[in-house]
């Protein structure tokens, strides 16, 4: 990795491997199992019923959100890797034509006709796939699919979160449970949005609202379920 021209403040786009998937995972876990927990509150409040639901809902959850980012990611990466794949063979069958291509972009991108011309063929001499990859696909190493890093992250913050609205539905008086996870989720919620918009440098309150109003929806619908079918869901 080359050195940064601002190493003492780096850009923030550089977390964005993996505070997409922490934010999901995260928001994922509480969403998912508080409302499963809630669901199934309202269909059975029976403690051993719900303690069973919620640390199957936690354990299935965290696999799947490992296994669907891992998947998906890698549908990304096998796609970056095929158009660089085209670049390179580009470069091989016809330098001059993407070097025209490349001067271009810069055109496009405001420069005059002559130093565009200059700096394409610059960057060609220095690494010609790379600035093709660069200018051209717009890829670059904050950008780059990373399923592994994706996967554990999801996973790991899908447990961790996950484990929150369960341990409030085990600590919860009897006959509060519902009220309990909905009070403590909510709570966590507007603290995961915060968070998220703290590490991505975006405005707090309004990420956290739109955290705290869909999983609010998401318990909302699961416990009118429960209550109108009796049902676990």
């Amino acid at each position: 990795m080359s050195a940064s021209a601002h190493s003492d403040d780096p850009h923030l786009v550089d977390r964005v491997g993996w505070l997409r998937a922490a934010v999901m995972g995260a928001n994922d876990g509480i969403v998912s199992v508080a409302s499963v927990i809630v669901g199934v509150a309202a269909a059975d409040p029976d403690p051993r019923t719900i303690l069973i639901a919620g640390t199957a809902a936690l354990a299935a959850g965290a696999m799947s959100m490992a296994a669907g980012e891992y998947v998906s990611v890698s549908s990304q990466a096998d796609l970056e890797a095929a158009d660089i794949a085209r670049e390179r063979q580009a470069l091989i069958d016809d330098p001059e034509g993407e070097e025209a291509e490349l001067a271009e972009i810069f055109q496009e991108r405001g420069l005059s006709p002559q130093t565009a011309a200059l700096v394409a063929r610059e960057l060609t001499e220095k690494d010609a796939l790379g600035a093709h990859v660069r200018e051209e696909l717009g890829l670059g190493e904050a950008q780059a699919a990373q399923p592994l890093l994706a996967a554990g992250t999801s996973a790991l913050t899908f447990s961790v979160f996950a484990a929150i609205p369960l341990i409030a539905a085990v600590l919860a008086p009897a006959g509060d449970v519902i009220a309990s996870v909905v009070a403590v989720t909510l709570l966590a919620l507007t603290l995961l949005g915060a968070l998220g918009a703290l590490a991505g440098g975006a405005p707090v309150w309004p990420a956290a609202l739109r955290v705290v109003v869909w999983g609010g929806l998401a318990m909302a619908v699961t416990a009118a379920v429960g209550s109108l079918f009796g049902v676990a869901v």
